[in-house]
């Protein structure tokens, strides 16, 4: 009777926020998209004229600044040497911040010229540290060095450039013959052999072109005063390939040579001195291997795909590196000292005030398209800077580099302010969580807070500001790094808090405007309004947890911070006395003992248990309706009547006390109860049967009020230290119950469900971070990982969950590791960290059984150790201790910690026997525990982990240590609606709309994001299925090439998404007609899988059959089998041998045998096939009649074999042969089979069928226009799913 939960919820929804005409409801949709034309003014097209080059054309849009032309023209390869000029129309200079549509004059066709400025010391510094990043465009190493946002992509390696091109430029015809198909033996099906060198190629663009020997700033600046009175600026000293020394003055008319030498200064400019604008010409004119190479240079870095340049909005650290030469920089070694380290950060004007950003721009206008555009696109940006800042200030606090506010205190208690940030370790201070838990609740406390952050920041109340927060781990510190209040730090923090408590609930204030803007919350994030006793024994309001604090800033803004109890508690790990849970959780073991008290349910689990209460409140009002219903009809009515009515009275007295006020709102579940009150029962709602249906109902799926579905938590519940009023008594009893209730449903149908999803492959972890995101999108915490794996061993079908299982121990243990990789790590002095992670590294992966640390050297080490200066930073500790951890102690402490933390009983004593036990890889391992710690490892040599005689690594082979950033990700709301409904019209079969509606999306993403994020990512991967689908393969292959290069840059280059995307980029490369790059893809693929998750995984099998089709399609028989023959085990492994899977698997593999003329093989395989059909599908279903008749022709075939072979053996030489018929298969014939194993199905359409839905289309477009589309969707719909492409 009732319709899906989902759907009512939004429609009801979406109505209700209609009628209000609320600010926040969406516009409808035919304003969203002329708004969305509005944006996309036609561009046009302007000729520009620099100094000694011809004319060119440039398009632009309307939309764009003066100072983006600037931009193009310093990448452009002609002019990407000039910084330092002004753009004039008609000898008028452009305002670089106007828009072009502002100009007057400007217009298709008009000239501008580039006219040479006189340089100031800020103009000169920026030409140079240009010139100097043109230098530098193809070295990788800001990448390895995870610095300004840069990161590998390995793609081109395998492509030899761009696809597009290659593709035009091979022929067609020669294709097969030179392919090399023999992958390298590690990569084929069986090997043991997990090499790690291939994960990163080596790409020869990455030679670097020398151009120069030495670019650095000159001992001799600045200028004394009476050369800055002839205009110079700095001086500048090189040393070109020839071995030539030269000093150059930056003026202010330009770069010339000077007499200067390294020990004389001679300002005179030398004869020639080459006086030019740019020092490129300057270069060009002294060192003839600079001009040579210079050219080379920039003609490969505009070759390069933009997508392999661009910044990242947020880093991306690479877990590997291989040795890079160290090479002499200026503008790196200025840096380091001046903008990074902190002098410069004080000085006014200097500095960002990072608050006042945050906030300016959540206060942008947002009535409308355009202006929520701009408002989030300059949120978005404010936020990954400010990540950047707070990642940079939190390492050089660690690092000692950064004086503290309270330099007296112990170390563990210092703060510190950097840039307008400031940080806090996370430590438990002043005995602040001693009842929570002490340092483990203050470790677990800010990523809680940075939880609450991000949920308050997408309700996005107007009027309610949180602080910019970031947490980062680094070293084994965690570091929380916040904006700061203006004013706060002049004030005591008793004073500014008005509004929660500042002592977990002993003293608790309250204020009205916080309430107001607290009360727009409450709803979205399901927390109760409630009232907790203060010191006074009164009653004070609050819409939040006690903990939350609200200070009113110097500036006025109303701030929220310390959200961490946002979400309320987690009752499976909160033991309380004298409370029992639900026996569901009870059964499971639960309540358990935690590290600390916060653990708290995750926002999805409050969603979705919301959700399933709201269908069961569907359900029993409708069931009680349809009762009256027929009690009405039967003439005896009078006895189930007297019965509801004793169970009202009864439950009467429970009402919420709030009820009253909730009353008057509609809410979705009374809309959609109402209706079906009016359908069922003919009043009109108002009457008293209906209400008490609808009260019944609330009562029993526990609203907060008792005329309408509302379910929310009241976050202070089990609180230590919180009291509430006694005439709420009831109201807090029944919280506990709701409470216990979303505990229950976690264990008993958020795991499970996590499990199913497994089973039937919805669900496909393949390491660590998949594994956790599957779990956190049904918010089950990571915490239960432990039950987890206990459910799944459990299970009958556990052989079909092998690889959730070895995934799940895998991360369980590189998780315990890195809990005490923590602590160790704080224990270790700068001096010793390669030592001491290398040791560690040995203890936990190296089969060597006593694994020795390396000391530092003893020349290093001081003798008179100076008591007084010991733990002055946090990064400081000078003990030893951690030398004298061994493999087997490392080992007994993993276990423990599983067993504490996870509850989960780890069987084995050492790395070999985890191995042995679980099928774990050790390369694996590596991998999970890098990524968690941080830790870089040297790419040069394979590791020999299993060596008894000598450790895998050594002190050289720990390149680096970097930080794990946590921060908000700021969404762009209306571009991911657009995708949405893109994706919604694809699923119902209007391909074009969707594709429009996609590109779409993707425009505005870009206009949030920038051109790089993970959200446009996933729009270029569904784009480029479309074009793939609607037949437009170059197409295609352009949008999935720009989303590997993507996925690669944004998420890392074996990610399991960049997996797939180089899955996808290698099936429209074969219909391309690019095989080779097709298969070279592929490998690559199964080389990253094998090293993420190990070959035993169900993804493998499509990977193996689509690496078997290609190469059966260039005729490699033998190496197609070996491919197709894994993958038809795997498929058997893990779908059960009666899945149409296998059955296509053994289709596959009888095809190869035929192409072998090994005829009794394809029958065999064949047959098989026809069964499961037979069995599954039934005998009439195609499939089966396909099979039936493929058995015929292989038996045809097979007969016409064998009469051939006993004709020779009965003639001997002189035996007349029929000629046999051997096809090689037709590449339309493989490309059919790969489409169809990857889930794309084409229902053939004629091109008079193109025709008949083209019409269609249009038509359907007409009578969406009219309104008159309710009948004809019925029938139209049905007609057109028969012959439209699905994807499924």
């Amino acid at each position: 009777v009732v319709m899906n939960g989902n759907a009512g919820h939004d429609q009801a929804e979406e109505a209700e926020s209609k009628q209000d005409g609320s600010g926040d409801a969406d516009p409808s949709d035919d304003a969203n998209e002329q708004e969305v034309i509005v944006i996309q003014d036609t561009g046009f097209t302007v000729k520009i004229q620099a100094p000694g080059t011809e004319p060119f054309d440039l398009q632009v849009s309307p939309q764009e600044m003066v100072q983006e032309i600037h931009q193009v023209l310093m990448d452009r390869e002609d002019t990407c040497h000039r910084t330092c000029f002004s753009l004039q129309l008609d000898g008028n200079v452009l305002d670089n911040f106007a828009e072009l549509k502002s100009i007057e004059g400007l217009q298709e066709g008009s000239l501008l010229k580039v006219v040479e400025e006189p340089y100031t010391v800020r103009e000169a510094r920026i030409h140079v540290r240009h010139i100097r990043d043109l230098l530098k465009s193809l070295d990788p190493s800001d990448s390895y060095n995870g610095v300004d946002c840069n990161s590998l992509s390995f793609l081109s390696v395998f492509t030899d450039g761009d696809l597009g091109d290659s593709g035009k430029r091979k022929k067609k015809g020669s294709e097969l013959e030179q392919i090399d198909c023999t992958p390298p033996e590690h990569i084929l099906p069986g090997s043991k052999d997990r090499p790690l060198v291939p994960l990163q190629p080596q790409n020869k663009d990455w030679k670097p072109l020398q151009c120069l020997k030495v670019l650095t700033m000159s001992g001799w600046n600045p200028p004394p005063g009476n050369r800055k009175m002839h205009g110079d600026l700095m001086y500048l000293f090189i040393v070109t390939v020839e071995e030539r020394h030269v000093s150059i003055t930056a003026s202010t008319r330009g770069f010339y040579l000077n007499q200067s030498t390294t020990y004389t200064f001679n300002p005179k400019p030398a004869n020639p001195s080459f006086l030019s604008h740019s020092l490129v010409e300057l270069l060009s004119q002294i060192s003839p291997a600079f001009k040579k190479n210079f050219t080379a240079l920039q003609k490969k870095r505009v070759q390069r795909h933009p997508f392999e340049r661009i910044a990242t909005p947020f880093q991306v650290y690479s877990w590997t590196a291989p040795q890079i030469d160290h090479a002499m920089d200026c503008v790196r070694a200025e840096d380091a000292y001046t903008s990074r380290l902190g002098y410069e950060e004080h000085i006014p004007g200097q500095t960002r005030d990072w608050n006042e950003e945050l906030q300016t721009t959540r206060e942008l206008a947002r009535k409308n398209l355009p202006e929520r555009l701009l408002r989030e696109r300059a949120i978005f940006k404010v936020h990954s800077d400010f990540a950047a800042a707070a990642t940079r200030g939190a390492m050089a606090v660690i690092d000692g580099n950064v004086m503290a506010i309270n330099p007296g205190e112990e170390t563990r208690m210092q703060m510190f302010i950097w840039n307008n940030i400031f940080f806090s370790l996370g430590f438990d201070v002043r005995d602040h969580y001693k009842e929570l838990g002490g340092d483990a609740a203050a470790h677990a406390a800010p990523t809680n807070d940075l939880n609450g952050v991000r949920a308050y920041g997408a309700v996005d109340v107007e009027g309610l500001y949180t602080l910019g927060t970031v947490v980062v781990d680094y070293r084994g510190y965690r570091v929380t790094a916040q904006s700061i209040i203006p004013g706060i730090l002049e004030r005591e923090q008793e004073q500014s808090v008005i509004y929660g408590s500042i002592d977990f609930g002993k003293t608790v204030m309250s204020h009205p405007k916080y309430l107001e803007l607290l009360e727009k919350t409450s709803r979205p994030l399901k927390v109760q309004r409630h009232a907790v006793l203060n010191e006074k024994d009164s009653a004070v309001e609050l819409c939040s947890s006690v903990e939350c604090k609200g200070i009113i800033g110097n500036d006025g803004r109303h701030y929220i911070l310390d959200l961490l109890r946002t979400f309320p508690p987690d009752l499976n790990f909160l033991p309380v006395e004298g409370e029992e849970l639900s026996p569901e959780s009870q059964k499971q073991g639960f309540p358990r003992q935690h590290r600390h008290r916060l653990a708290c349910l995750r926002q999805e689990l409050i969603e979705a248990f919301v959700e399933h209460r709201y269908l069961l409140f569907m359900k029993m009002a409708a069931l009680q309706l349809m009762q009256q219903k027929a009690n009405k009809e039967s003439k005896t009515a009078a006895l189930p009547e007297s019965i509801t009515a004793e169970t009202v009275s009864d439950s009467k007295p429970a009402a919420a006390p709030e009820a009253s006020e909730e009353a008057d709102e509609t809410i979705p579940g009374l809309a959609q109860a109402k209706e079906l009150a009016e359908s069922l029962a003919t009043d009109d709602g108002s009457d008293p049967k209906s209400r008490e249906v609808v009260l019944n109902a609330c009562k029993a799926v526990g609203s907060i009020s008792n005329t309408s579905f509302d379910i929310r938590f009241n976050p202070d519940i089990f609180s230590p230290g919180v009291r509430f009023p006694e005439d709420s008594a009831e109201d807090i009893q029944k919280q506990k119950q709701l409470l216990k209730d979303a505990a229950a449903f976690l264990v008993s149908c958020q795991i499970p469900s996590l499990i199913k999803d497994c089973l039937d492959h919805t669900a496909l972890p393949m390491d660590g971070a998949t594994m956790t995101e599957a779990l956190h999108q049904r918010g089950i915490n990571v915490r239960y990982l432990g039950n987890v794996l206990e459910f799944v061993d459990k299970m009958p079908a556990k052989p079909q969950l092998e690889h959730v299982y070895r995934i799940g121990i895998t991360e369980l243990i590189t998780r315990c590791t890195k809990h005490i990789f923590k602590t160790y790590l704080q224990g270790v002095e700068l001096s010793a960290l390669s030592a001491a992670v290398s040791h560690f590294l040995n203890c936990f992966l190296s089969s060597f059984p006593d694994a020795v640390a390396h000391l530092p050297a003893d020349e290093l080490v001081s003798r008179k150790k100076n008591k007084k200066r010991r733990n002055r930073v946090p990064g400081g500790g000078d003990n030893t201790a951690w030398a004298s951890l061994t493999p087997s102690e490392l080992w007994k402490n993993i276990a423990s910690e599983a067993l504490s933390y996870y509850h989960f009983t780890l069987q084995c004593e050492s790395v070999d026997q985890a191995v042995e036990k679980y099928g774990l890889q050790k390369i694996t391992l590596l991998r999970e525990i890098s990524v968690k710690a941080g830790i870089q490892v040297i790419l040069i040599k394979e590791y020999n982990f299993d060596s008894r005689h000598k450790p895998a690594f050594t002190e050289e082979d720990i390149l680096n240590i970097f930080p794990v950033v946590k921060h908000v990700n700021p969404k762009a709301s209306d571009a991911f609606h657009f995708f949405q409904s893109g994706q919604a019209k694809v699923q119902q079969g209007f391909l074009k709309e969707g594709c429009e509606l996609i590109n779409e999306a993707l425009n505005l993403f870009n206009n949030v994001y920038g051109a790089m994020h993970v959200e446009i990512c996933a729009c270029l991967r569904l784009l480029a299925r479309l074009n793939y689908i609607i037949g437009d393969h170059p197409e295609a292959l352009s949008n999935q090439q720009k989303a590997v290069l993507m996925s690669e840059r944004v998420l890392g280059i074996e990610h399991p998404n960049t997996i797939q995307e180089y899955m996808h980029l290698a099936l429209y490369c074969f219909a391309n007609g690019q095989l080779s790059t097709a298969l070279k893809l592929l490998y690559r693929a199964r080389y990253l899988m094998l090293m993420v998750c190990g070959e035993d995984h169900p993804e493998m099998a499509l990977l193996d059959s689509n690496i078997g089709l290609v190469l059966h399609g260039v005729m490699e028989y033998d190496l197609s089998l070996r491919f197709l023959e894994n993958a038809l085990s795997i498929n058997s492994k893990y779908h059960g041998p009666r899945s149409l899977k296998v059955a296509l698997s053994h289709h596959l593999v009888a095809r190869v045998y035929e192409s072998k003329a090994e005829f009794r093989s394809a029958l065999q395989h064949e047959k098989e096939g026809y069964t499961i059909y037979k069995n599954q599908v039934g005998e009439a279903h195609e499939k089966t009649k396909e099979s039936s008749d493929y058995l015929k022709y292989l038996t045809q075939q097979a007969v016409a074999l064998q009469r051939t072979m006993n004709e020779i053996y009965k003639n001997g030489s002189n035996a007349s042969i029929m000629p046999l018929k051997f096809t090689a298969p037709s590449m339309a014939s493989v490309l059919e089979q790969l489409n169809i194993i990857n889930g794309i199905i084409f229902i053939p359409l004629s091109q008079k069928d193109l025709e008949n839905l083209k019409a269609e289309v249009q038509r359907r477009q007409q009578l969406q226009d009219s309104g008159k589309i309710e009948e004809q969707q019925e029938d139209g719909q049905l007609a057109l799913d028969d012959k439209i492409p699905v994807d499924d």
